[in-house]
């Protein structure tokens, strides 16, 4: 049974490979498709299928925008959601603590008529526009790191190939 979960995931590492460094497609597209992939991914409410779709319009990689948003899309929250909430603070002048317990507080006694009152905007925004530069930030990092690692690969490939001939 391990063999064949092994088999799986060896497989799968397989066509992320191929999917992403082996398309006959510029360096650029798919290192954007995991930009995208990666900063949507990140933002709450959106994921797989936004990248997707930001792909299409964008016409870039989509299988890279796809793999981007997943290897972000949960792993990433808790860490994405209070540096947002301090960078959202900061960027608004708030105390991150009071951001912080204010925003508890939100979800704790959530209903949807709340979200039409002046005052959770002051809750809501510093979070918004935190995750914004996040995702924006890892997005850039992240769309950097792939295109310097599919232009090394490719390059490193044509001279094996130059060499042989």
């Amino acid at each position: 049974m391990k063999i064949k979960k092994s088999n799986n995931i060896l497989r799968f590492l397989k066509l992320v490979y191929i999917k992403l460094f082996r398309v006959h497609d510029t360096p650029q597209r798919i290192a954007l498709g995991v930009g995208i992939g990666v900063s949507l991914g990140i933002m709450p409410g959106t994921g797989p299928i936004a990248a997707i779709f930001m792909a299409l319009v964008l016409r870039v990689n989509r299988a890279a925008a796809l793999l981007g948003s997943l290897a972000t899309n949960t792993w990433l929250s808790i860490l994405t959601f209070f540096l947002s909430i301090k960078i959202g603070s900061s960027i608004m002048g708030v105390h991150r603590q009071d951001v912080h317990r204010n925003w508890v507080q939100f979800l704790k006694d959530f209903k949807f008529v709340t979200l039409f009152k002046l005052a959770t905007l002051k809750i809501i925004l510093p979070v918004i526009i935190g995750y914004l530069v996040v995702s924006f930030c890892l997005g850039l990092i992240a769309y950097l790191v792939t295109w310097i690692i599919i232009t090394k690969i490719r390059n490193e490939s044509k001279s094996r190939i130059n060499i042989s001939f």
